[in-house]
């Protein structure tokens, strides 16, 4: 389990290291990442959003985030999986891009 779990600690290394282009915060404190399950296979589904459907990076962003989680090398595949529900909101972002931004 603790191998597991440093595992989702290093794909969250790796998330924090993505940019949303229109905001200086990255996208796993932006409240982009809704679940990442890693199976015992090593497989990874994350399960993400944008701040809008109509995002400008709405198809650059998934396939950012498949490429740099599986350029680790333990991990075998990464299932993105786009959702808009529930729709991102300001409440999703961590208290530290609250306050980046300057909503805190």
């Amino acid at each position: 389990m603790s191998e597991d779990h440093s595992l989702e600690d290093r794909i969250i290394f790796v998330l924090k290291s993505i940019y949303d282009p229109e905001i200086p915060v990255d996208i796993y404190e932006l409240g982009l990442i809704y679940d990442i399950q890693v199976s015992n296979k090593k497989e990874v589904k994350i399960v993400m959003t944008l701040t809008t459907p109509n995002c400008p990076v709405a198809e650059s962003l998934p396939l950012e985030v498949k490429n740099k989680v599986e350029s680790l090398k333990e991990i075998k595949n990464v299932d993105v999986v786009l959702t808009f529900d529930p729709p991102w909101s300001r409440e999703f972002m961590s208290e530290e891009a609250r306050l980046e931004l300057g909503f805190l």
